[in-house]
């Protein structure tokens, strides 16, 4: 197959395909389709689209076929994609995450550790030292799939999944990490959990994180994770934010 293509994904959406593997370089080249796109868009060259959604390895467009047709819509598209473009954003927005890890809180931390013959307070200091990008958000309304994570703490998942998981679990599945934004099932390995709340209803903006963004964790004792819990419930805590130059899409 030859990338990037154009696919059919529903009556109203097509798929805008890069390739099939996770990495920055796809990544990069996804965003700055997506910001040549809306520039289209916003200069009224191209009107009916009213949703994109970046995926892994490719970018969903939400249509009106009522305002372009799908074959018009290709069109456009296509003569996007023979243009040569370059993501404008030069820097990212970091955002740092606090974990409380093991024990209740990450029930399978230590077979983490086990899994890789390594002790569970090197599974989290490997897990804190790096800043991972959001791929893309799903499964649950602002679930985080996110890329970077150091592949010697890579842990399949778990052969049975877990009926329910605690909102702010975070965890690992191969070489991904994550945090469940809602009280739902899933088989994700949890090493850890936040007391952030990633979706809150009656917030502005419900969900806290975005595809693009990147997010740094910080280990706390099960104490600061209470404190900060009870700063959360009154509305009084905000994460910690810092730009970050962004080289070679990375």
């Amino acid at each position: 197959m030859t990338y990037p293509c154009i696919k059919l994904s529903g009556d109203t959406s097509i798929a805008v395909v890069f390739g099939n593997e996770i990495s920055t370089e796809i990544n990069t080249r996804i965003r700055a389709f997506d910001e040549a796109l809306a520039e289209e868009i916003a200069q009224g060259r191209i009107e009916g689209i009213y949703e994109t959604v970046p995926t892994y390895c490719s970018l969903m467009i939400h249509y009106a076929p009522e305002v372009i047709r799908y074959q018009a819509l290709c069109e456009k598209v296509e003569k996007i994609l023979a243009v040569s473009h370059e993501a404008k954003k030069l820097s990212t927005t970091v955002m740092e995450i606090p974990v409380c890890y093991g024990g209740e809180y990450g029930p399978d931390l230590d077979y983490v550790a086990s899994y890789h013959e390594m002790d569970p307070s090197e599974v989290i200091r490997i897990h804190t030292s790096a800043e991972y990008l959001i791929y893309m958000l799903g499964f649950t309304p602002g679930f985080s799939y996110m890329g970077g994570m150091d592949p010697s703490i890579a842990t399949p998942r778990q052969k049975t999944p877990r009926v329910l998981i605690p909102a702010g679990s975070v965890g690992i599945a191969g070489g991904q990490t994550g945090i469940y934004p809602i009280d739902s099932p899933g088989g994700w390995q949890l090493i850890g959990r936040t007391p952030v709340r990633m979706y809150d209803a009656h917030r502005d903006v419900p969900i806290l994180l975005d595809a693009g963004l990147h997010v740094r964790f910080f280990s706390v004792d099960e104490e600061e994770y209470k404190r900060i819990l009870s700063l959360v419930e009154a509305g009084k805590y905000q994460c910690r934010t810092y730009v970050k130059e962004v080289q070679d899409g990375n």
